[in-house]
């Protein structure tokens, strides 16, 4: 698949600290134009940096998959666990900060940990009020142009080997600029947020859902959490946040070699060997089935949603003589665009050197034009080989139906 992929999530949050410094440097003389009470620039420029390297400081072993196998069923993500890691543990650590690599705060300034867990998530913060300058710097790190994305998108694309064409930070960053209190891009700088945009999509089509990536998710489902489970107390990961930051992707390898090689127990033994038949390929489910969709409309396609109904109409959809098969429904989705790119919080604003004016509409024909509000690669995969063939046909059919279906109102 993709055997020179072998960086850190570390790597990537050295890179969205310096990436999210240099755009806070960058966009600093703006934001003074706006905000009467903004601080000093190199306290300004430290919060977003510490934003920055601590913006996935939650996340467990294998990234996203943990997200919806393990926090998912305590209605948690990486996010609610990074803030509270910046609310907690980290909370003296960033408060006893008093200078950027630029240059001491002013005197009596100070690292805010609310400001460092307001900005590195897009969810509000319970219970808190930001300062105007840090809402307006927050889409630098959570919105659709951010530099966390800026920061993935082209290492991820370098080390998998994949040629996703030019994407022209600097140039992102030099049209960049804070106006009226909010993120603001030239239109000049249009044509480098295409490009960008562009590499995103095709990262996420081709890469991140790439249809092996997806196989060998269907494998780790079964033994994933459980292994996870016994390696975490009982309850909610943030009743114990210690033992969760013991748990690393390292951590999680050398249990999985010890329940191969050393198994306590006849159910460490099963989790042993189902994780063996992952680690040395042995993949029984095979792709039967796939089909891309781009939709329109958030609406748009609402059969395509969940993956057990889709798993149903097929097997009604099969000769009898199938319906009792092995299937897999695998529904690979992304959002790329707001569905309302001109509400009055979109993160990202156009301006127009002609009329001198933040044209409210511009940056939602240019989303609209070049995205997507949802893609939607369907995958069905068997453990029947010889059922492949009326697999395909029956969710075939069933794709075609499905995608025409739309949300009902409210």
């Amino acid at each position: 698949m993709f055997h020179t992929a072998e960086h850190s999530r570390f790597q990537h949050a050295l890179g969205a600290m310096h990436l999210t410094g240099q755009f806070t440097e960058h966009l600093f003389s703006s934001l003074q134009q706006s905000f009467d009470d903004l601080p000093s620039q190199p306290l300004v420029v430290e919060t977003m940096r510490i934003a920055g390297l601590l913006h996935d400081v939650g996340h467990g072993p294998f990234g996203h998959f943990f997200d919806t196998e393990v926090l998912r069923p305590h209605g948690l993500d990486h996010e609610d666990v990074g803030r509270s890691l910046v609310l907690g543990p980290l909370f003296e650590l960033i408060a006893s900060l008093g200078r950027s690599p630029h240059g001491p705060f002013a005197a009596g300034e100070m690292v805010d940990p609310r400001w460092v867990a307001y900005v590195m998530a897009p969810a509000e913060l319970p219970s808190f009020t930001p300062p105007g300058w840090l809402e307006a710097l927050k889409p630098v790190l959570c919105g659709p142009v951010s530099t966390d994305n800026m920061d993935y998108v082209p290492r991820d694309a370098y080390m998998c080997g994949v040629a996703v064409g030019p994407v022209d930070l600097p140039r992102l960053r030099h049209y960049m600029f804070i106006k009226d209190g909010q993120l603001v891009l030239h239109q000049h700088g249009a044509p480098a947020l295409e490009m960008f945009l562009s590499a995103r999509l095709y990262m996420y089509n081709h890469v991140y859902f790439h249809r092996t990536v997806r196989r060998i998710d269907l494998h780790l489902r079964p033994v994933f959490a459980a292994t996870c489970r016994a390696l975490l107390p009982a309850g909610s990961p943030l009743e114990h946040l210690d033992s969760y930051l013991r748990l690393t992707d390292w951590s999680l390898m050398s249990e999985v070699e010890r329940l191969q090689q050393d198994p306590r127990s006849e159910e460490e033994r099963s989790l042993g060997e189902s994780w063996r038949d992952v680690t040395e390929r042995r993949l029984p489910w095979q792709l039967a089935y796939e089909a891309y969709h781009e939709l329109d409309r958030a609406t748009a396609g609402a059969g395509l949603s969940d993956r057990n109904l889709v798993e149903q109409a097929i097997r009604q959809e099969l000769p009898t003589a199938w319906r009792g098969v092995g299937i897999a429904v695998d529904l690979a989705s992304t959002a790329p665009r707001p569905e309302n790119p001109a509400a009055d919080r979109q993160p990202l604003r156009l301006f127009d050197p002609m009329s001198q004016l933040v044209e409210v509409e511009a940056a939602s024909r240019l989303l609209v034009r070049l995205l997507p509000s949802r893609t939607v690669w369907l995958r069905v995969y068997t453990d029947s080989a010889g059922a492949r063939e009326a697999i395909r046909a029956a969710a075939s059919r069933v794709a075609v139906t499905l995608a025409s279906e739309a949300a009902p109102a409210g």
